[in-house]
């Protein structure tokens, strides 16, 4: 996702914007980093893009922007959280994510695997 494509989206719409694509989580954690938060938001925003299509669905099925959350452990390892239908479907299988970005793009990956 494009850093600065998250730049314009909350300079247009602010908070709102926020609000409708992220979790309360992502956002209080990614607003810590003052002015570099949306490289933040960008990895997070890639993070959700690679589970839709990791889940074969895309934005449909279920699949929104607020059912699908970034939290990090202590050690700051990122982990998918899932919410309402999501975790309903997928909330048995491990899910496996990975996180990056630059000063203009963030990456993810996802990997879903089925519990044993």
């Amino acid at each position: 996702m494009d850093v600065p494509r998250i730049e314009k989206s909350y300079a247009e719409y602010g908070e709102r914007f926020l609000q409708r694509v992220f979790t309360n989580t992502e956002i209080d954690y990614c607003n810590r980093y003052g002015e570099t938060r949306f490289l933040h938001f960008a990895a997070r925003f890639a993070a959700k893009e690679a589970f839709s299509k990791a889940i074969g669905t895309g934005m449909r099925d279920g699949m929104s922007f607020k059912n699908v959350g970034i939290r990090n452990e202590p050690s700051g390892k990122p982990v998918i959280e899932l919410f309402g239908p999501m975790l309903e479907r997928w909330g048995s299988h491990t899910i496996h994510v990975s996180l990056s970005h630059t000063a203009l793009v963030g990456l993810a990956v996802v990997v879903i695997e089925e519990s044993a």
